[in-house]
């Protein structure tokens, strides 16, 4: 199926692996086949100095393993400023699985996923992320210990995630509108599984006006039934009226050619990577009057669900920690509105400063 005629070679030679990973700073990948189950997979660890590195395993019909690289790279990455941002004692990693979620997967290759996992000797730990489900853990927990997100302990992280998303949302709110409600206000929602569909019911209750867009028909129609939102198409999502987007699908759908089309005031979502380019978009969309909530910040509750299962900690403890992302909000738009500075920049440095304040006090004496 992914053959080396579909990789771009000349991509590859100008930028080999180890300087894609030089770029991001990565310490480890681990590329996994296995021909008897189909599975192709890699796993990105991105940096350990805060702990293990954690973060969830997605499965995408990527178009090329080149594509799939650098998608595990960014993420990774993000994965790593998550967790700093949000006082978690963990790394960050990411796992990619090239396949169709729908259609390729089995317990075979779940399993055989988890053996890659258990190589690592816990210095990765995995959970659900897009394509994959808690179910699927239970197949991968079948080989590894190093797994999260598992049914009947913290489970799907989805609920936790969506309910720090919609915490930083009334926070942006609170700066651009000058209140937090949400009432009436004509919010659009990029993506309506897991995550998506928890968002769209916290913002329906709360009296919103939801659009929903979906690659997935069924999910639109269910979604839009249940909750009274408002279908549009999958192009359409970007140029309708709208006070906030929020991107809940997959990332970089900010960019130049959407950029031209939002009319929103806030960009608050759960999908990582939103900024197809952080520098370039980011700059554009202060530029544009915009107010951006950095993702790796309003979407940590489902890392901070995941943290909880390995402490032992209760699902109260998560939702505590998850509404934290409220006052983190307020303080990076404030900050980036006090210093004249994107706020993925403030997000960013407050992650890295972290990271280099524990990893002074970790270096021998």
């Amino acid at each position: 199926m992914f053959e080396v005629k579909d990789i771009k070679e000349t991509a590859l030679i100008e930028n080999p692996i180890i300087e894609r990973m030089l770029k991001y700073n990565h310490e480890q990948l681990l590329f996994c086949n296995d021909s008897a189950t189909g599975l192709k997979a890699i796993i990105a660890v991105h940096n350990t100095t805060l702990g293990p590195a954690l973060g969830g395993t997605r499965m995408w019909a990527y178009n090329n393993e080149l594509e799939a690289l650098n998608d595990v790279l960014r993420l990774s990455r993000g994965m790593t400023y998550k967790n700093a941002i949000s006082g978690l004692n963990l790394g960050g990693g990411k796992a990619v699985i090239i396949g169709n979620a729908r259609t390729d997967k089995s317990e075979a290759l779940m399993r055989r996923f988890g053996k890659f996992v258990n190589s690592l000797g816990g210095k990765y730990i995995t959970a659900e992320d897009v394509g994959i489900s808690t179910s699927d853990m239970s197949w991968v927990n079948m080989e590894t210990n190093h797994v999260v997100g598992l049914p009947g302990k913290s489970g799907d992280p989805s609920p936790v995630t969506a309910y720090g998303v919609y915490m930083g949302m009334k926070a942006a709110a609170k700066l651009q509108f000058g209140s937090d409600s949400l009432t009436g206000k004509k919010v659009a929602v990029q993506g309506v599984g897991h995550v998506g569909e928890y968002l769209v019911k916290y913002l329906a209750k709360e009296g919103a006006q939801v659009f929903i867009s979906d690659i997935h028909e069924e999910m639109l129609t269910r979604v839009a039934a249940e909750y009274g939102a408002k279908v549009v198409g999958i192009n359409d999502i970007y140029s309708i009226d709208m006070d906030i987007y929020a991107p809940c699908a997959l990332g970089a759908t900010v960019n130049d050619e959407t950029l031209a089309q939002l009319k929103c005031s806030i960009i608050a979502g759960a999908a990582n990577n939103q900024l197809k380019d952080e520098q370039i978009h980011g700059q554009i969309v202060r530029d544009k009057g915009i107010m951006y909530v950095p993702d790796f910040m309003i979407n940590a509750g489902g890392v901070i669900n995941c943290y909880a299962e390995v402490k032992s900690f209760t699902a109260q403890w998560a939702m505590t920690k998850a509404e934290e992302i409220y006052n983190r909000t307020l303080s990076i738009i404030t900050r980036s509105k006090e210093s004249n500075v994107p706020t993925y920049k403030i997000a960013n440095t407050m992650a890295e400063e972290r990271i280099a304040a524990i990893g002074n006090i970790k270096l021998p004496m």
